[in-house]
């Protein structure tokens, strides 16, 4: 039985993939942060009672910037894939964070790292890269654009792509960066624009929210389905060499248009409850993401299934059926 080790399992990325490698016969660990409520909610289904035999999902305390912490667990747990899916991922939060996301975005990453090549252990290594690594390059983006990060959590992400390419090249490491481009689903975070809308759709259409503040509506994202993009997460630690991929469905959409098919699923003219407020701008816009994942095609016989327009009309029927 292969095992795995997941860090950020309680995000929207690491439920779907520990419900996946489960689905795939692993057994599967995950990293969890000790908080006095609990926030486990997005894998809640998966947990055994710890009194049934062969478990097959084991839940572990720490912190990724505890690396004698980090050190200890992979020695413990020897896993022949690690998957490093924690982060502080909210680009806004970033700038009003830049330390807090450095220290886990980018220190915790190495230290990951380099417990992998302290410990001796035939590990794979995937690091979930982010399509906000190319910042200001013109789309299409692919692996050979250029990276111009445009926020303190793309800069930390940068340092965290290069390390894993370094550990690479410096001491055979099979570590692969997944350069994802926005992925959604009715897990994502509420504070998230898509999901932010998304609810905000369902609340308006029972009644109980009259507006919707956002950010710049002209930004143009790739957005794709979050369940259908972790299953590149394992495949490319299946293939015989490591590389770097970038992940997308390859069609962009502005923030405006999402609004307007988000809406338009409760029959409802999104214009007359939408505020483009400027408090939500970033201090440095990233104006357009849209990936060519023609690599991915290629090499890992992958492609998206559900582009924004069927994710939008996803996410909103999610919200209002857990509503009733």
């Amino acid at each position: 039985m292969p095992k795995a080790f997941i860090t950020g399992i309680t995000g929207q990325d690491g439920s779907y993939l520990a419900e996946l490698l489960l689905e795939k016969g692993y057994e599967v660990h995950g990293l969890i942060r000790r908080a006095s409520t609990f926030n486990t909610a997005r894998i809640d289904h998966l947990f055994q009672d710890l009194h049934e035999p062969n478990q097959k999902l084991h839940l572990h305390y720490g912190d990724i910037t505890d690396s004698s912490g980090m050190t200890s667990l992979i020695r413990e747990i020897e896993p022949d894939e690690i998957y490093n899916l924690a982060a502080q991922s909210h680009v806004m939060v970033s700038f009003t964070m830049p330390v807090y996301t450095a220290q886990v975005d980018a220190v915790g990453t190495i230290a990951l790292l380099e417990a992998i090549r302290s410990s001796k252990l035939q590990t794979r290594f995937y690091q979930a890269s982010t399509s906000e690594l190319f910042g200001s390059t013109p789309p299409p983006q692919n692996e050979l654009s250029a990276f111009r990060p445009r926020s303190p959590y793309a800069a930390a992400k940068l340092y965290a792509y290069w390390a894993t390419v370094n550990y690479r090249d410096a001491y055979g490491l099979h570590g692969s960066n997944g350069i994802l481009f926005n992925h959604e689903s009715p897990r994502r975070g509420e504070t998230f624009v898509t999901r932010k809308i998304t609810r905000a759709v369902a609340s308006i259409a029972a009644g109980s929210q009259e507006k919707l503040y956002l950010g710049n509506l002209e930004s143009t994202r790739d957005w794709g389905y979050a369940k259908e993009y972790v299953e590149t997460m394992w495949l490319m630690l299946q293939q015989d060499k490591p590389d770097d991929y970038v992940i997308a469905t390859g069609v962009g959409a502005t923030v405006r248009q999402f609004c307007e098919q988000a809406f338009s699923r409760v029959n409802l003219d999104w214009e007359k409850y939408v505020v483009e407020d400027p408090r939500y701008f970033r201090p440095t816009e990233v104006d357009s993401l849209v990936g060519d994942p023609s690599k991915a095609k290629r090499s890992l016989g992958w492609t998206a299934k559900t582009h924004w327009r069927e994710l939008a009309i996803l996410m909103v029927d999610a919200e209002i059926e857990s509503r009733k």
